[in-house]
């Protein structure tokens, strides 16, 4: 005889959960990558942040983007997947998604949400990937080869799929 399913809500219930997360790599005119300053942890970061519940990736990072800085960008092609195991107090991997969010022309309008934000600069290359956390820096090198390539980059837990 057969076993039963399981009931969906069960079966739903038993399986893997992650976290997700969604940024934006912005660049302005002269080519300097964005970055923000939490005030909530250490470390710089991509305008960005966690996904709500329902929400698709892509509408998180154009959501998170606008309460954060304060403008209006729409995510555009999607650049890196990355993948973090579980780690210190996290119970749970994260998926983290990167989305192209093009050249701001017009910097004088960002605002920074100041309950998340202490700062945000527009940064070289260099500088900006010796700022980013190590779990982080990867992001940065992959969404820059995504752009030039017109391919995405998947990295998981920190390694691209291109060797690097």
């Amino acid at each position: 005889m057969s076993k039963p399913y399981l009931d969906p809500a069960e079966w739903y219930a038993s399986l893997p959960t992650v976290f997700v997360s969604a940024c934006m790599l912005l660049t302005d005119a002269e080519d300097r990558v964005l970055l923000v300053k939490p005030n909530y942890r250490p470390g710089w970061n991509f305008p960005g942040g966690i996904v709500e519940e329902g929400e698709a990736p892509h509408d998180g990072a154009t959501r998170e983007v606008a309460e954060e800085l304060g403008v209006s960008v729409k995510a555009g092609d999607l650049l890196v997947v990355q993948w973090t195991p579980p780690a210190r107090d996290r119970p749970r991997p994260v998926i983290h998604f990167m989305f192209d969010g093009g050249v701001l022309d017009d910097t004088a309008h960002i605002r920074l949400q100041a309950e998340e934000l202490d700062e945000a600069a527009f940064l070289p290359w260099d500088i900006a990937m010796s700022l980013l956390p190590g779990e982080i820096a990867p992001r940065l090198a992959a969404g820059r080869l995504a752009r030039e390539n017109q391919r995405p980059v998947y990295l998981p837990n920190g390694l691209s799929d291109t060797g690097g």
